[in-house]
């Protein structure tokens, strides 16, 4: 599975050893068909007015910076509490920690510099889910 099998390692590494939980919270979100998985976190960003953040993520070029407050914006307070309560931390750790992890895993989702169509990203994370379970 060549990019897959380097993603997840690329992930394994994101995470390190006690943030396993987070990042597969964080795969989970991406995957999400109920709230839309990327798709549904690409819109949020362009709602709030953060588009370019979420847009150099994509981009095959260096990622912009997200503070933590940012972060729970775009996300919510329910989302947060939710990822934070998986990854057993608290909410402040949790939206600090996705400052360094969510951009890395949008760019992971994201090889070539574009959102694959026909959920294949989708494929990608569910993999990468089953790797993490």
């Amino acid at each position: 599975m060549g990019i897959i099998d380097d993603v997840v390692g690329k992930a394994r590494g994101l995470a390190g050893g006690g943030d396993a939980g987070l990042m597969q919270g964080i795969i989970e979100m991406l995957t999400d068909r109920h709230s839309g998985g990327l798709g549904g976190i690409i819109q949020a960003f362009n709602q709030k007015g953060l588009g370019h953040i979420i847009s150099s993520w994509i981009d095959t070029g260096p990622n912009l910076p997200v503070t933590p407050n940012q972060l729970h914006e775009v996300l919510g307070g329910d989302r947060v509490q939710r990822l934070a309560n998986q990854a057993g931390l608290s909410t402040d750790e949790t939206v600090t920690k996705l400052t360094r992890y969510l951009p890395d895993a949008v760019d992971q989702a994201t090889p070539d510099g574009k959102v694959p169509e026909g959920g294949l990203v989708g494929k990608g994370l569910d993999f990468l889910k089953s790797r993490f379970s």
